[in-house]
């Protein structure tokens, strides 16, 4: 019986989402048929508020590591961190090919010329309409609009039936580069069945279109016209090609010279320039050195910095610390970016900073700097039309965009017992007639801290997010167990609770109380340094938070002698 059952199971397709679902960004999906296994993208998330220190997010790929034999492939739709970002890391363990479009190889290869590898990576270069075959599995690249070039969904031929990965799509009938999506093509497909749609849901809540990119060329042209007196800085998403491009010909238009500050933008647009994917008038572009030639009038910068990360060239330059750019009332930036959900802040810190400074700010609140890359509800429902899936799996987005994907298919007359939101980790086994989830696998998050992978866990941030709220108190005493005194101390150390020259009277009956407390332990024959350590942390706690009502990280540190 147990023998029938598994067989059953091996002859199902298996979709797992490893990232992507609830929240925004570490996109991965993981398609398996018995002994085959392919990869849809691998990319980064942003750390949030509760994980200080962080830099950023990858997937837990241990299903992944475990079943390396099986991986006959990464296939990954288009260059955006929150789809590449990973694949640094995730290639020192996981060594198979990785297909992708020209562009989005090039920004990997910049990627991973930062790290080192045991075994160099394989990267195979593909374009739209090529078929490849992994395995069981058969990929066809499907050119799709979205905010980077080279963009592309997969259309998957399984043992069960046809899947379509949309990866971040648009439909832009207008694109800067004149190549619309392949509707006609999606069409033949939608004809010839398809079992599954995994599509993206991050603008499921967005009624409408989303605008062409050309609409921010307009916007930019008033800018520039309306600003000659003005150095212009613009910061938008360094792989947003096309919308640099429009800065750079509107900057040539207006005779002012580009520099560009920011090492993604540096690292995208050099890649970009030398593949062809943008062409920039002789003379126009100079290095940042060389921005004091020229009078503000004659200037246009180009940064990173858009989603305010802290790190970030216009944040420096925001809060004065960029050491070549200083920003006055003569600058006017242009954020041409919306903020990434949980980014609001951020953004909104170096607004305010900007102002301080006098800077004249533009952003997406007050003037059409900015179009997403990402489809709204009527195209959504245009490649719903064409595809004509039997069964939908909503990806990329939080919860509220699933089940909003979800109530659009239904009004489209889908019925809801073939839509399945998952969550990352969750098997969606498909069979030619049926789909059902059925188990899990291992799944999270991986924290990249500095160098660090992985070594930054939940006890770390517990302790970091402790510190962060009320401070610490560190106690240094000298013991001697044999004879039962205290030598020396206990001294008394705090960072981040009270300012000790204000809080004399305090801290020394905290050193009165851990006095005491190792006192306490040696009268009572307790002398295991555990003991005394657990003793003194215990009385100060409870001192401390009858005084304060607040409960810092106290950490004794008993030294015996």
């Amino acid at each position: 019986m147990a023998k029938t059952k598994t067989t059953k199971s091996k002859s199902k397709l298996r979709v797992i989402s490893l990232g992507g679902l609830e929240e925004v960004g570490k996109n991965i999906t993981v398609l398996e048929y018995e002994n085959d296994i392919i990869i849809i993208d691998c990319g980064i998330g942003f750390p949030d508020d509760e994980m200080p220190g962080v830099d950023s997010v990858i997937p837990d790929t241990t299903y992944l590591e475990k079943n390396v034999d099986k991986i006959r492939g990464i296939f990954v739709t288009h260059g955006h961190e929150d789809h590449i970002g990973a694949l640094p890391y995730i290639l020192r363990n996981i060594h198979v090919p990785v297909y992708a479009t020209r562009l989005t190889l090039g920004i990997l290869r910049n990627k991973l010329s930062e790290h080192v590898y045991e075994v160099t990576p394989e990267l195979i270069e593909c374009k739209a309409g090529d078929k490849v075959k992994a395995g069981v599995f058969q990929l066809e690249f499907i050119h799709v609009n979205h905010s980077i070039a080279d963009s592309c969904c997969f259309a998957i031929r399984t043992p069960v039936g046809t899947v379509v990965h949309t990866g971040d799509f648009k439909i832009d009938l207008t694109p800067i580069d004149g190549s619309v999506i392949d509707l006609p093509r999606l069409g033949q497909i939608g004809n010839d069945g398809v079992l599954l749609l995994l599509c993206e849901s991050t603008n499921a809540e967005r009624p409408g279109y989303s605008p062409s990119e050309k609409n921010v060329g307009a916007s930019l042209e008033d800018i520039f016209f309306r600003n000659k007196d003005k150095r212009i800085i613009i910061a938008t998403f360094a792989s947003n090609v096309h919308r640099v491009q429009q800065i750079i010909d509107t900057s040539a238009k207006y005779n002012r010279k580009v520099a560009i500050t920011g090492r993604s933008m540096l690292n995208v647009v050099s890649a970009a320039i030398e593949l062809g994917y943008m062409s920039v008038p002789e003379g126009v572009l100079i290095d940042l050195d060389e921005i004091k030639k020229y009078n503000p009038e004659q200037l246009t910068l180009i940064t990173t910095g858009s989603q305010g990360e802290p790190m970030s060239a216009l944040s420096r330059m925001a809060f004065s610390e960029h050491d070549k750019v200083a920003l006055g009332a003569q600058d006017l930036v242009v954020i041409s970016a919306s903020p990434i959900p949980g980014n609001e802040k951020l953004v909104g810190n170096v607004i305010n900073e900007l102002c301080k400074k006098r800077v004249t700010v533009i952003h997406s609140g007050v003037a059409d700097v900015h179009v997403s890359g990402h489809a709204c509800q009527e195209e959504i429902k245009m490649i719903h039309a064409l595809l004509r899936p039997k069964f939908l799996m909503p990806i990329h987005g939080e919860e509220r965009h699933l089940s909003a994907h979800k109530a659009l298919a239904e009004s489209m007359g889908m019925s809801p017992d073939h839509i399945f939101i998952s969550e990352i980790g969750r098997v969606l086994e498909v069979d030619k007639n049926s789909a059902k989830f059925n188990g899990t696998v291992p799944a999270g998050r991986i924290l990249i801290d500095g160098y660090g992978v992985g070594d930054v866990g939940n006890i770390v941030l517990r302790d970091r997010r402790h510190l962060a709220q009320d401070g610490l108190i560190v106690v240094v005493a000298t013991i001697d167990t044999t004879e039962r005194t205290i030598i020396s101390g206990p001294d008394i150390v705090s960072r981040g609770f009270v300012y000790v020259r204000e809080a004399e009277e305090l801290m020394e009956e905290v050193r009165a109380i851990a006095y005491d407390a190792i006192e306490e332990c040696f009268a009572s024959n307790q002398i295991d340094w555990n003991h005394i350590k657990s003793a003194v942390k215990d009385d100060l706690t409870k001192y401390l938070y009858s005084k304060t009502k607040r409960k810092p990280m106290i950490l004794p540190v008993i030294m015996n002698i």
